[in-house]
């Protein structure tokens, strides 16, 4: 199925922004893209590379006229941007987000949107631990999910409309209520990137330590918590205050997991650890047979570490 619009506006112009970019200039999704960031410094980068047709500051502007309008800011900024755009909307237009919390999205947006606009707030379960206008490559959505979180008598028409766009991106389309989709973000996702933060932070502590053996040995796993620790701290901030509650509960239920651990370590229960660590190896595995990843020797860091 075609999928294009005639002009399509991107609020904030990072790692998703910037792929989104990319992709709907190789595809043909639309005959203008406007790209709207609030920093001069990121516009004019943004115009460096060619991401765009049209720049501006103005989020008002950018939404001039077009028939999509993509949100791609920290949570925490939907609803200044939701109030920025309101008024300048074009009736028919769909808007929609990529932000990694719904519930919050949703309250913070949808009472500032016009009756005659689709909002369907978005979530692509794609990214890297870079950001920035240079951190966008072609491709990113390629065999990803982008989960729809749609509001009670969202149009049949609009969603359909919006799904084939994901699709035409590669992407695999979900809807989901919104509260259980942050909870369900909040274990895959929101968790593992507070521990790596923490762990790595923990390390940071250990000065003495960090500052001889951590960084020289970090081949190991303590690399792959760099990695998620490397995230947009201004994104991950604002996830945490606005997907508060569910990771709260996560939290709650891996520090019960990780004491069941610590007793099992402490008393020489190998039969749990062995049990523990056989179940989740299963895990994996399951995440590479649904194409959620690869199952490249060492993950590629041969390679990393010849460079």
């Amino acid at each position: 199925m075609s999928v294009q619009f005639d002009r399509i506006a991107l609020i904030g112009i990072g790692l998703i922004g910037s792929s989104l970019a990319y992709d709907i200039r190789r595809l043909g999704l639309a005959r203008e893209i406007v790209v709207a960031t609030r920093s001069p410094d990121t516009l004019k980068r943004a115009e460096e590379l060619g991401l765009g047709d049209r720049y501006t500051t103005s989020s008002q502007d950018a939404v001039t006229d077009a028939d999509l309008v993509i949100v791609s800011v920290p949570v925490g900024a939907s609803e200044s941007v939701a109030k920025e755009i309101s008024g300048n909307l074009k009736p028919g237009a769909i808007v929609t987000d990529v932000g990694s919390t719904k519930a919050s999205v949703i309250a913070q947006m949808l009472p500032h949107m016009p009756d005659n606009v689709h909002f369907i707030p978005g979530h692509p379960l794609a990214g890297t631990e870079k950001s920035g206008p240079d951190a966008g490559f072609p491709g990113l959505f390629e065999g990803r999910w982008c989960i729809f979180t749609p509001v009670a008598g969202t149009d049949e028409a609009a969603l359909k409309r919006l799904r084939s766009f994901w699709e035409a991106l590669g992407s695999k389309v979900d809807e989901m209520d919104a509260e259980h989709h942050d909870k369900v973000l909040a274990i895959v996702s929101h968790l593992p990137h507070i521990i790596a933060y923490n762990i790595v932070g923990t390390a940071d502590d250990l000065e003495t330590v960090t500052e001889s053996e951590v960084i020289k040995y970090s081949a190991s796993g303590f690399r792959d918590f760099t990695r998620l620790a490397a995230s947009d701290p201004t994104m991950w901030r604002d996830v945490c205050l606005h997907n508060r509650d569910a990771i709260l509960e996560m939290l709650a239920r891996f520090s019960e997991d990780l004491a069941y651990l610590q007793r099992a370590i402490r008393w020489g229960e190998g039969d749990k650890i062995f049990e523990l660590f056989t179940r989740t190896r299963a895990i994996r595995r399951s995440i590479v047979q649904a194409g959620q990843d690869v199952d490249a020797p060492d993950f590629g860091r041969h390679a990393l570490d010849k460079k």
